[in-house]
């Protein structure tokens, strides 16, 4: 990575960004839109927080993602040499690719993972929400976490994709670790743990398929076209973990975000046809996911009126963006949001989240059922703060509430 020259001045991540991250983009923004910084872990990077300079990048083909030549660069730039979390296998997916392999990789999952797929799991949604409330009721005080906002998406993506979930705690477990990049954490063991999970589940796909997704992926396409295995590994662990772990938080945040305001709570229980708008706005305030995954410049880019060489580190921070003043300087409460706010918190461009539509769907789901069977629900201690995850997904472990 190149040397920081000229007037640009690195900050600093502390270890209190978690708990409040808008706390340091306040901070950042009397700079300008484009800072560079470094993380705890001590790699440096250049981040974009201003919504509009966001967008634009996320979009932008000079901000490449081949996964190759990104662990390259974040094998020389990370202190310790290793680089990110999950190994390179398993980020070998469309995330991390540009066109035209990028463009291929999401035809064959999209063949799969169609719109008319996701609503058809409508009624097994509320099944399964409806099952998991059932659970919950006669208790005095749950955590909704546990009770709800882990089992709900983790069920439905195991379903949809056609994975054992008597298998959930250990990919979870692995997920969340991977997801983190804890370093106290022998990182190379635990990927190597998920990719001989999934190389064996795909395995017994393609002895026995079935109706399920990845039994889709399996096999070849009508123009023969098909995943290789390594592919196929690095896909599945794209779709399970970020299946999952993003409309686990969408759900967490969301229902904290109402109990903090008992009149929204109130409003949204009596009107729920604004459930969708509300979900839009916790998306836009606490979206499951803080920060894009890392790009780096293929090229020289000027972003935001500032000069950033070929080769470097990018991250765009999608929590900051979507709180830029420019366009959300004065936020509406729950309940008063009239239309779908501006946001990006599945991203924008041609690595837009293909599971949007089904977090979308789960989340509006948990908030309906949730509020309209419990009118008394509130938080277990009125102070109650998140234990926010220190990672770059936005969200927090437990959430204690009484359900009356």
């Amino acid at each position: 990575m190149t040397p920081v020259t000229g007037s640009v001045q690195e900050e600093t991540i502390g270890t209190d960004f978690f708990d409040d991250p808008h706390k340091y983009y306040r901070r950042w923004r009397k700079s300008g839109p484009v800072l560079r910084v470094r993380r705890p872990s001590g790699l440096p990077h250049w981040l974009i927080t201003g919504y509009d300079e966001a967008r634009a990048a996320l979009a932008d083909p000079r901000m490449r993602k081949n996964v190759t030549d990104l662990y390259e660069i974040l094998r020389h730039a990370s202190p310790d040499g290793r680089g990110a979390g999950a190994s390179e296998l398993l980020s070998s997916h469309m995330l991390n690719s540009d066109p035209p392999e990028h463009t291929r990789l999401r035809k064959l999952v999209g063949r799969e993972f169609t719109g008319r797929r996701v609503a058809a799991l409508r009624p097994r949604i509320e099944h399964i929400t409806k099952d998991l409330l059932d659970q919950m009721d006669g208790q005095d005080e749950v955590d909704l976490i546990e009770g709800l906002a882990a089992p709900l998406p983790v069920m439905v993506i195991c379903e949809l994709l056609g994975v054992p979930f008597d298998d959930r705690e250990n990919f979870q477990k692995w997920s969340k670790v991977l997801l983190d990049a804890d370093p106290n954490v022998d990182m190379a063991a635990v990927s190597q743990q998920m990719s001989d999970y999934l190389a064996a589940l795909l395995e017994a796909k393609r002895a026995a398929p079935g109706n399920d997704l990845l039994s889709g992926l399996v096999t070849a396409g009508e123009d023969g076209d098909q995943l290789s295995v390594d592919e196929l590994i690095a896909m599945a662990f794209l779709l399970l973990v970020a299946g999952h772990e993003t409309a686990l938080h969408l759900i967490g945040n969301g229902v904290y975000m109402m109990l903090r305001d008992r009149e929204a709570f109130e409003a949204l229980r009596a009107h729920p046809d604004r459930i969708p708008a509300a979900t839009e706005e916790v998306l836009r305030r606490f979206g499951p996911v803080g920060w894009a995954t890392m790009r780096y410049t293929g090229e020289d880019v000027s972003v935001g009126g500032v000069d950033i060489p070929a080769g470097e580190l990018v991250c765009i921070s999608l929590d900051a963006a979507n709180h830029d003043p420019a366009y959300n300087d004065e936020p509406p409460r729950l309940h008063q949001v009239e239309e779908s706010p501006k946001h990006l918190a599945f991203g924008h461009g041609i690595h837009f989240c293909l599971g949007a539509p089904l977090g979308r769907l789960e989340a509006n789901v948990a908030f309906t059922q949730l509020l309209e069977r419990f009118g008394g629900l509130r938080l277990a201690d009125p102070d109650f703060f998140p234990d926010w995850r220190i990672g770059f997904m936005r969200g927090f472990g437990s959430l204690p509430v009484r359900l009356r």
